[in-house]
């Protein structure tokens, strides 16, 4: 140590403890390096790098702050054989380290004088000032002894009683203001019973500054402790006052509030308070609603309902008040949003007010940090909006599944499909949700409904097919599917107030602007109104086919007067081939006859389908209606749809197309496309298995579940019948049906794809490519049967047969068995006359035939 300040000395500085006496340390009992060697260390700079090793080096023992015997340490360390040079070595290494630290230490120093030469000039200035305090203590005990000799007792007399009579002045002006106060509670009671609530805050905080102004008066503490009590109650009757806000928001009364918890300074927790009310209040509310209906349907006043949970309170409703406590629930739920949307609407409306300067004198109500309250309030608002739905969802969801659905009726079923569709629309608007936890539960149940329904479908349309006798059914010319019940939601615009039948679509619903808006003054998108009956009628079948007896007297009549031709027109018609006959002179007469006969022309426009057809049709609809509801489930509808059209072809070509006969002829009646689309039909939908009880393993079953019995034609259809053509007219209506069941298809292509997912359009396309489009093409087997039934041509073989085919001499005349031909053609004729008189013959279809009659009779002719 004794080396360091000398060190210290040199350098021209002084040790701020050279009077205090030295402190022994351990280090002192190494050899402190002489002059020579701290020369050398300053004058031979060293790595910095290589100091720090040399220090990490020394033991952590010359760090410790605890005194010890460094010469005994170090003899301890010592080996019990001594070497010299070994010793030396570690001498030196001492003596190194010794130095390192001695220069660590010089350095420290040197770098810290600046902070010693400060502090002290610190110290110097604190004993100045406290030299300069104790000069101005002695002059103002100076003058103060001046002052008391100065003043006379009479002098200080006369200030003691002005001063005494200003405190009385004062204290009469204190005892007048508590008199006010005492009567203040009277006040604040009325003010709180007409719901004046920011009256009333403002009134009992003034009283509360005026009693902390005379508390130290005995009776002030009273009345002061007895005004916070009011101003809790306040608070109270406020938070119960905010609370009815939930329910029915009136813009006064919420002002009021407002302007109350404002005066309170506690705007952020009314934000808090309103949210919890929120939540609060669409629980009480979904609660008391279903609560009802279960005690009305129990029909019993046993109060074991309220203390179920509100999950197994839904269990306990039944399927007849389902639905309308659905649509009360839906209605009170609403009714909750509305009021959240009003309270979002109000905040800022008043944000824009405040946000301009306020000229009014009201700017003394507003807290001290205005902006960061309206951004606090505003972004709260803005993240309950998405709680409240979730809760009002959740709800909603808890609802639906604590129903089984599937064996509701299907207007029944869409209604509730209706009222969760505008529920969702309602979240749409209020928050941008997608409503993912209940369209999942609506999914769920609609699939599980669904499934049953199309199942039972499937299974009427069967029973259908094997009763259908095939007969026309009578609908008027202008007869469209929009004009069917099943398809007036294709019609009506979006309105939130529609029966089940009338549903809306997301396109009319824009148009018609917000729901919040539309209803914000009255109303609700939940009433249920009953249709007009107008509306519920079909006007689309006609009196016996037709649309007047008139038209009907009148098709009947030209059909008759087909028998009037005379054989030579006919003959002449037929002749009109060979060229014997002018060409004008003939096609003027056939043309005539083309007129009268109703197989060439479409007689009146008549549309050919069945009872069956349309009720396919109307089942379609239905299946719209529910998918339009649900577009989640719009691939599975479209696909039970597609099943409808597939059993009703496969029905179609199983009664009549079907036929061993012309297999074997090979003439490609059924294309391969067709060939195709029939097989899928039958691997795909059709159940030709006959039930058994102990084959089949359970995915076996279950994939005959999802199939249908081969249907079996009705035995009231006769098909063997030459008289009627072989069953002509059945196989018109049934054949015509599927076409026109086809076409309908068509014109609802464009609804099904935009309904149908983007990832299973390809499915659609392939539906409408690879089976709709073959309805037409079933015309050629089906009536190929009838053409080669109709006509001998066996008979005209066996006369082929018989004519000596003599080249020596041209016959001048044709053969006989032309003739005999030539006769066929005209008593098929006549019979498709009279078959046309039971349905129409379109004239696709006469064309099909004849061109089967040619072409049989060519092949005859020909190969025979």
């Amino acid at each position: 140590m004794q080396k360091i300040k000398s060190l210290m000395s040199r350098q021209g500085l002084k040790s701020p403890q050279e009077s205090v006496p030295e402190i022994k340390s351990p280090v002192e009992n190494f050899r402190i390096p002489s002059k020579e060697e701290l020369r050398e260390l300053r004058e031979n700079p060293t790595d910095p790098q290589a100091e720090q090793e040399i220090i990490n080096s020394i033991e952590e023992i010359y760090f410790s702050n605890d005194s010890f015997d460094v010469v005994e340490h170090e003899l301890q360390k010592l080996p019990s054989v001594l070497n010299l040079h070994d010793l030396e070595e570690y001498r030196d290494k001492l003596k190194q380290q010794q130095a390192v630290v001695s220069k660590k230490v010089a350095d420290l120093i040197l770098e810290k004088q600046a902070a010693y030469v400060k502090e002290l000039e610190r110290v110097t200035s604190l004993q100045t000032n406290l030299q300069l305090a104790a000069v101005i203590c002695t002059n103002a005990r100076r003058q103060l002894n001046i002052a008391k000799e100065g003043f006379t007792q009479a002098s200080l007399g006369l200030l003691a009683n002005q001063r005494k009579r200003q405190l009385l002045i004062g204290l009469l002006k204190s005892l007048r203001t508590i008199k006010t106060l005492q009567r203040t509670d009277v006040r604040l009671s009325e003010m709180l019973e007409e719901e004046d609530y920011p009256g009333a805050i403002q009134l009992c905080l003034e009283c509360q500054k005026a009693a902390s102004t005379f508390k130290h008066y005995s009776c002030i503490s009273e009345l002061n402790s007895k005004l916070q009590d009011t101003l809790e109650q306040i608070e109270e009757q406020l938070d119960v006052a905010l609370s009815k806000t939930c329910k029915h928001f009136e813009v006064g009364h919420y002002t009021k509030v407002q302007l109350a918890y404002r005066l309170l300074g506690k705007t952020q927790t009314a934000m808090d308070q309103l949210h919890m009310h929120f939540t609060q209040a669409i629980h009480n509310t979904v609660f008391q609603v279903v609560l009802g209906y279960v005690e009305l349907c129990a029909g019993n006043s046993d109060t074991k309902f309220q203390k179920l949970q509100y999950r197994d309170l839904c269990t306990h409703i039944t399927p007849d008040s389902y639905i309308p406590c659905l649509s009360d629930l839906c209605k009170a739920l609403w009714e909750v949003m509305l009021s959240y949307y009003r309270t979002m609407s109000w905040h800022e409306e008043h944000d824009n007010e405040e946000s301009t300067p306020a000229s009014d004198g009201h700017s003394d109500l507003k807290t001290d940090d205005p902006n960061f309250n309206r951004s606090y309030v505003k972004k709260k608002l803005e993240h309950g909006l998405s709680r409240i739905w979730q809760d009002v969802q959740l709800k909603a969801k808890t609802y639906l599944l604590g129903t089984d659905l599937s064996n509701f009726k299907y207007d029944d079923f869409i209604f509730v499909l209706d009222i969760i569709s505008r529920l969702m629309q309602v979240g749409e608007e209020f928050c941008g949700s997608k409503s993912e936890v209940l369209q999942e539960s609506i999914r769920k149940q609609s699939v599980n409904y669904f499934k049953s329904y199309h199942r039972i479908r499937l299974e009427e349309l069967r029973m259908f097919l094997e009763n259908e006798t095939w007969e026309l059914c009578p609908v008027k010319s202008n007869f469209s599917i929009l004009q069917l019940h099943e398809f007036k939601f294709m019609q009506q615009s979006r309105s939130p107030s529609v029966s089940p039948s009338k549903q809306y679509t997301s396109s009319s619903a824009a148009a018609a602007g917000s729901l919040f808006d539309q209803y914000q003054n009255g109303g609700n998108p939940f009433e249920q109104q009953t249709d007009n009956k107008d509306d519920e009628t079909e006007d689309v079948l006609a009196a016996n086919g037709y649309e007047s007896d008139e038209l009907e007297k009148s098709v009947y009549q030209d059909d008759d007067s087909d028998s009037d031709v005379p054989e030579e027109l006919k003959r002449d018609y037929v002749d009109e081939q060979t060229g014997d006959v002018p060409l004008k002179s003939v096609s003027k007469e056939t043309l005539k006859i083309r007129k009268k006969s109703d197989y060439y022309l479409n007689k009146g426009n008549t549309l050919i389908l069945t009872n069956t057809t349309l009720n396919v049709i109307r089942l379609v609809g239905k299946y719209m209606q529910m998918m339009n509801i649900l577009k989640p489930i719009a691939f599975d509808v479209i696909h039970c749809m597609s099943q409808l059209f597939d059993y009703y072809l496969y029905a179609v070509y199983t009664f009549f197309g079907r036929e061993d006969m012309y297999e074997s002829t090979g003439l490609g009646l059924i294309s391969s496309r067709l060939r195709t689309t029939l097989s899928r039909i039958q691997e795909s939908l059709i159940d030709l298995e006959a039930p058994s009880e102990t084959s089949g393993s359970l995915t076996t079953t279950e994939e005959r579940k999802e199939k249908v019995p081969s249907p079996h034609l009705s035995h009231l259809v006769v098909l063997n019948s030459a008289e009627t053509l072989y069953g002509l007219a059945e196989r018109v209506v049934a054949t015509e049906s599927l076409v026109f069941l086809a076409d309908q298809f068509e014109c609802l292509q464009p609804h099904l794809d935009a309904m149908m997912p983007s990832a299973k359009k390809p499915f659609l396309q392939q539906f409408y490519s690879q089976t709709v489009s073959t309805a037409s093409e079933l015309r050629k087997p089906i009536y190929w049967i009838v053409a080669a039934k109709a006509i001998d041509y066996e008979q005209m073989l066996h006369l082929m047969a018989s004519v000596k085919w003599d080249i020596k001499e041209i016959m001048s005349q044709h053969n006989v068995y032309i003739d005999t031909l030539l006769k066929e053609f005209e008593h098929f004729h006549k019979k498709l006359s009279e078959v046309s008189k039971r349905v129409r013959i379109p004239f696709q279809v006469s064309n099909v035939l004849w061109e089967h009659c040619i072409r049989l009779a060519n092949r005859t002719i020909v190969e025979g």
